[in-house]
């Protein structure tokens, strides 16, 4: 038989609903900083390139200019050739850059950059200012680290692939299905920086 309360499920709710307001809070008092939006423009943006890199879908060839489509682009789109990778549709070049065009693994990407970012952002100044974050003490020194980690754990494998280490199939298929872990991560480590938010009733 269950113990439990509606009270403690109420409790329990509102300890969830003030954890995620907390961290809500805790990323606008990071972006409301131009050091936090400096950080989240240029990490963001560096780990999204990073990650085409890291597919070979962003590159660099003879220079010229072309866009072409493949045909059937809606049903190609969403076609499978790997965990967590999809089918290429178009292909850009400008100049010398190539750009093979997968949207929802520009998608991916580009959910993957902005978690990365707002966790830089966050960290970067909740240690340089954690007041504007609101964070308790200590919390702006000890957040910088699970969002750096968090960070380059989730860019491993792209870099390994940009700087051309040789890697066993198996090892990049494994790096392919610790995503949605290093979502889980990232996603963690912005909660953890909003458990650490002090609220008016805390300080009083």
């Amino acid at each position: 038989m269950s113990t439990d309360s509606p009270a403690d499920g109420a409790g329990a709710a509102a300890s969830v609903q003030r954890l995620f307001r907390n961290t809500v809070v805790a990323v606008s008092g990071a972006l409301s900083r131009r050091d936090g939006r400096v950080s989240l423009s240029v990490s963001g943006l560096a780990y999204f390139l990073l990650y085409l890199a890291g597919l070979r879908h962003l590159g660099f060839g003879p220079s010229g200019y072309e866009v072409s489509v493949v045909s059937n682009p809606l049903v190609r789109a969403f076609r499978q050739v790997g965990p967590f990778q999809w089918e290429p549709i178009a292909l850009v070049v400008v100049g010398p850059v190539e750009l093979l065009v997968a949207p929802l693994n520009m998608l991916l990407g580009a959910v993957l950059a902005a978690l990365v970012g707002l966790n830089l952002a966050v960290s970067i100044v909740a240690w340089r200012g954690p007041a504007a974050c609101r964070l308790g003490p200590g919390a702006g020194a000890m957040s910088g680290l699970p969002g750096l980690l968090s960070g380059f754990a989730c860019c491993g494998p792209t870099i390994l692939l940009v700087v051309g280490i040789q890697a066993s199939a198996g090892l990049l298929s494994l790096f392919q299905w610790l995503l949605p872990l290093t979502v889980v991560a990232l996603l963690g480590t912005l909660l953890w920086v909003g458990s650490r938010v002090e609220t008016a009733q805390q300080v009083a």
